[in-house]
């Protein structure tokens, strides 16, 4: 509790005491008994709307579990449910009610039944809130307690400094029963920033949090958290504020529900996004691998991994109570931020023009000149890799050989559910909603899946491909998140690494083509490829987009 204390003080100065004895009595009140295992190679997670999947006359959420139990048995391991509240815009990142399940999903019921047999993420999307919410009409008709949940802010002031994720108003005014008010919205009108200067806001945000932990969220993630803390003057991202904010969080939460881990959700470049581990011990359990998703592609897009190696070997581990966590496709778009210090202009345009090349769109940021730039390609993950002119057996084993990346290096995957699927891009539903973000967003049909994976040629070895290769690896302990990773630099068109584990004295060389071409390579081992079975002597050929997980003898 000495951190707790500290931390209160830091950010309260004044009323810390008073703050802490509140913050102390939650934890009396709702603090459990037990405690639950980091993660290992078993551990992968399915990354997912309540609706994703949707049958008629079913509650999506019974869809759900019906779907990963009967068609991905001892598959995944764990499913991250995006915002699955009550919500006003933005796919359900403007939230209305933290507590309430969106009864077009089902209710806490449902969330109950999958949390028997899967590990579940919850989004706790405490940025913002909508402006339909309870807590923003009571602030509108001046109640004196949620006076301070928002951030009212003086227009006639210098903003320039403030990082921009978007091309949109940083203030937006609204009229309140004391006049007009200009408040701080980083994201949309829509999504009200969060004031975490308000001592009454931080309780209420714990107990959301807790409550979560205790309803079965075995994982956390803190969205868009990078944002929490404001301060005129600064860039407003990764101030020390947040970092304390969010060691706070982890503090009660351990103290509460212990085992419980905080995933921070920063989408900046590689050492900002590092900076949330903290020591590695009293900050977020897991950071998003936010370089991945974009090198990986570029790498498929060039027929050459140099750059996703080059960073991969800056990547370590941090502590034995932290990982990485690694994701290529989601229901955002693929992250521009993470490699502003990796690729050059050139090399941007290049995945800009793919990306409009294939049917998707660039969503842009504003920058404090007046400028725009890239800041996200919106796409279907797969439709970014794959060519159209392609044969169905080069477009199955490309995509898998992306996906193998993402399984191989070291940390916990985290798989988008339309690329399991081999879903393509939902242009309708882009184009109808005016939403870029929608094209990787589709709301499928329970029973045109399961006549897809039967009848569709593409969609159905991308869903068995991809189901051998997470059962290849779960079986592994090479692939373990903490186990050892070294980058093996040959030919600049093979992604290849060795994972080891001390514990097991298991060591697997991955070799994964990212070009058209066959490539010899000599090994410095002979081995067994765990995919296959076939022996793989020192002299080796590469077939294009193959996959080798090599256990060394």
């Amino acid at each position: 509790m000495n951190n707790i204390r500290a931390r209160i003080k830091k950010l309260y100065r004044e009323d810390y005491e008073l703050v802490y004895e509140e913050v102390a009595r939650l934890i009396e009140e709702e603090k459990i008994a037990g405690d639950k295992k980091f993660v290992d190679e078993k551990d992968i997670m399915l990354i997912t709307y309540g609706d994703s999947i949707k049958k008629e006359g079913e509650a999506p959420l019974t869809t759900l579990l019906k779907f990963v139990s009967d068609e991905a048995t001892d598959t995944v391991s764990a499913i991250h449910l995006l915002p699955m509240f009550p919500f006003t815009s933005d796919d359900g990142f403007s939230v209305v009610d933290y507590y309430e399940i969106n009864k077009e999903l089902g209710d806490w019921s449902d969330i109950n039944k999958l949390a028997v047999k899967y590990d579940l993420m919850f989004d706790a999307v405490i940025n913002h809130i909508s402006q339909s919410s309870e807590w923003f009409k009571k602030f509108l008709a001046c109640e004196e307690k949620y006076k301070n949940y928002f951030i009212d802010a003086d227009p006639s002031l210098d903003y320039s400094s403030v990082t921009r994720p978007r091309a949109l108003p940083l203030l937006t005014p609204f009229e309140t029963r004391e006049g007009k008010k200009y408040l701080w919205t980083t994201f949309s009108e829509d999504q009200i920033d969060l004031n975490y200067k308000s001592k009454d806001l931080l309780l209420e945000i714990l107990r959301i949090l807790i409550c979560y932990a205790k309803r079965g969220a075995r994982y956390i993630r803190l969205d868009a958290i990078g944002f929490a803390w404001k301060k005129l003057g600064t860039t407003c991202m990764h101030l020390e504020e947040t970092h304390e904010l969010i060691k706070l969080f982890r503090d009660v939460i351990d103290e509460c529900v212990p085992g419980t881990m905080i995933i921070t959700e920063t989408n900046v470049p590689h050492v900002d996004n590092i900076s949330y581990f903290g020591n590695g011990y009293d900050e977020a359990s897991m950071v998003y691998q936010f370089p991945l998703p974009p090198l990986t592609l570029f790498s498929f897009i060039t027929s050459d991994a140099t750059k996703l190696m080059n960073w991969l070997s800056t990547v370590e581990n941090i502590s034995d109570k932290t990982t990485y966590f690694n994701f290529l496709a989601s229901h955002d778009g693929i992250g521009m931020r993470p490699v502003e210090d990796i690729l050059n202009n050139e090399e941007k345009q290049l995945m800009v023009d793919n990306t409009i090349k294939k049917g998707g769109r660039i969503g842009y940021k504003a920058n404090g000149d007046g400028t725009k730039s890239p800041y996200e390609l919106n796409i279907n993950y797969r439709d970014a890799i794959i060519n159209e002119d392609e044969d169905d057996d080069t477009k199955v084993n490309k995509f898998l050989a992306s996906q193998a990346i993402l399984l191989s290096i070291a940390g916990m995957p985290g798989i988008y559910i339309h690329s399991l699927l081999g879903s393509g891009n939902w242009t309708e539903g882009m184009e109808q909603s005016g939403i870029n973000r929608r094209i990787n967003r589709e709301q499928l049909d329970y029973n045109t899946i399961i006549d897809n994976l039967k009848t569709d040629y593409v969609k159905s070895n991308i869903f068995d491909g991809y189901k051998k290769l997470i059962k290849t690896r779960k079986s592994n302990s090479a692939f373990h998140p903490l186990a050892k990773q070294e980058v093996v630099k040959t030919d600049k068109r093979l992604f290849n690494i060795i994972r080891y584990n001390e514990e097991t004295e298991e060591k697997i060389e991955v070799i994964i083509n990212v070009s058209n071409e066959t490539i010899c390579i000599d090994l410095d081992n002979e081995g067994i490829d765990i995919l296959t079975g076939n022996k793989i002597s020192k002299s080796c050929q590469v077939k294009p987009y193959e996959v080798l997980w090599i256990k060394v003898q």
